[in-house]
């Protein structure tokens, strides 16, 4: 049975705080070089190769399209937010994808965009402006960042339109096929080694990803905060970092739950 897309609730142009930041990304022990994403029922909510119908039309300010029969796209809800949260932390992201409509994929991927951060009100003792303004985040082969964010000035501050979903992503691959092929080819556009990667993905066959030493975590139903925390601590477990107290009850559990 041929599984359709739920019609989305179209997304705010603003994201409100919070910002669902992953409480990995910044208790300051070891991340991953390269995040890395799969794409249907992982961050949208169908499969771009059975239920969209080009041609696409953005609607409500790019944060959702409709297709020739009026069928609604859009992100998880989740999605738009760990984007923001993954660049502000300085952490590359990269799409995996075994799409038979790569194609298509892509142009719904420029056709979504992502909305920008709602601005911060400023304590009544902020330092000056320059001090709250948030620096470029280093670049290197194996953690460059999309170009469309690295064409602004040392002084902006992030995000300040929204932004396509695409250019949140340092690295693309997009075709059919099994995914070790996908990671060799992010692996060597990248420079990252195959032990800094992490792969969320909602199907567990393509585990095998971990034959090259990819860290794989299953989700499902779609990417968020909490999957992502998991993700990151089973990485960190494979390099013996480990979790402390309840943290590290919550997240055997979810291991013995998905594995």
């Amino acid at each position: 049975m041929v599984k359709r897309a739920p019609t989305p609730h179209p997304l705010p142009t603003v994201l409100d705080p919070p910002f669902s930041t992953p409480s990995t990304f910044t208790d300051s022990l070891p991340l991953p070089k390269l995040l890395i994403f799969d794409l249907d029922y992982t961050l949208w909510p169908f499969w771009v190769d059975t239920n969209v119908t080009p041609p696409l039309k953005p609607k409500d300010n790019h944060t959702r399209a409709v297709d020739r029969l009026s069928e609604s796209f859009a992100f998880y809800p989740s999605v738009p937010p760990l984007l923001h949260a993954c660049f502000l932390a300085s952490i590359p992201l990269a799409l995996a994808s075994r799409t038979e409509a790569p194609d298509l994929a892509l142009t719904l991927l420029k056709t979504l965009h992502i909305p920008a951060p709602a601005p911060r009100t400023p304590a009544p003792a902020s330092p000056s402006p320059s001090t709250l303004s948030l620096p470029l985040p280093p670049s290197s082969p194996a953690t460059s960042l999309p170009p469309a964010f690295l064409r602004r000035s040392p002084s902006s501050t992030f995000a300040a339109a929204p932004k396509r979903a695409l250019d949140f992503f340092a690295h693309t691959a997009i075709f059919p096929g099994d995914k070790r092929a996908h990671m060799a080819k992010l692996q060597k556009a990248s420079g990252v080694a195959y032990g800094e990667m992490l792969f969320f993905d909602d199907e567990g066959r393509n585990r095998n990803v971990e034959a090259l030493g990819v860290c794989f975590w299953l989700v499902r139903d779609g990417v968020t905060r909490e999957e992502v925390d998991r993700g990151v601590w089973e990485w960190r477990r494979r390099r013996g970092v480990k979790a402390a107290g309840s943290e590290a009850s919550s997240i055997r559990g979810e291991g013995e739950r998905w594995g």
